[in-house]
């Protein structure tokens, strides 16, 4: 597991540490991450049928931005506790935003009241090498959010930014 870091801007609220991994797989990757703190202080989505949605990141939910070696393309997904998720595919930083094909994703989470647990499975094609960031947002009550990643360029929190793709993945 890789631990991420809390944005400089971002209080540190109920949640003390956030961690995540990565491994690709033959038909795409398959993701971990996991919150630890004080998990009733913050705003987890419930349980929802699994479908494609857009907006997820404007409450808790967990990312990864997946980029081929060498290219100025990337994938973006966003997967919440709810089961929900999205992907997209950018021509290059934030440009030609566009849904990306993907074959399944099936997304697992557990929760109590000292740590969660999201565990997801994607199935999609995803070029390997590639410069992977891993991402969590997490909503406290009132709106105000957190963001962690293993990496951040410098001013506001921004993912889209390839400072912060911070592995190199391999099949």
């Amino acid at each position: 597991m890789h631990p991420l870091m809390l944005h400089v801007a971002c209080d540190l609220g109920p949640i003390r540490a956030v961690t995540a991994s990565i491994t690709a797989t033959p038909h795409g990757c398959e993701a971990e991450f996991r919150l630890d703190g004080h998990i009733p202080a913050i705003i987890v989505p419930p349980h929802a049928v699994a479908e494609r949605m857009d907006d997820l990141w404007k409450t808790t939910c967990f990312e990864i931005f997946w980029q081929p070696l060498g290219g100025t393309a990337y994938r973006e997904f966003n997967l919440s506790p709810s089961g929900r998720w999205a992907a997209y595919d950018f021509d290059s930083f934030r440009e030609g935003m566009r849904d990306a094909p993907v074959d399944a994703i099936a997304i697992a989470c557990v929760h109590d009241d000292h740590g969660l647990v999201l565990k997801a499975s994607i199935a999609a094609d995803l070029a390997a090498p590639a410069q992977v960031a891993l991402n969590a947002i997490v909503e406290h009550p009132g709106g105000s959010r957190q963001f962690w990643a293993m990496a951040f360029p410098p001013g506001p929190p921004e993912f889209h930014s390839e400072a912060n793709r911070q592995l190199i993945v391999e099949r």
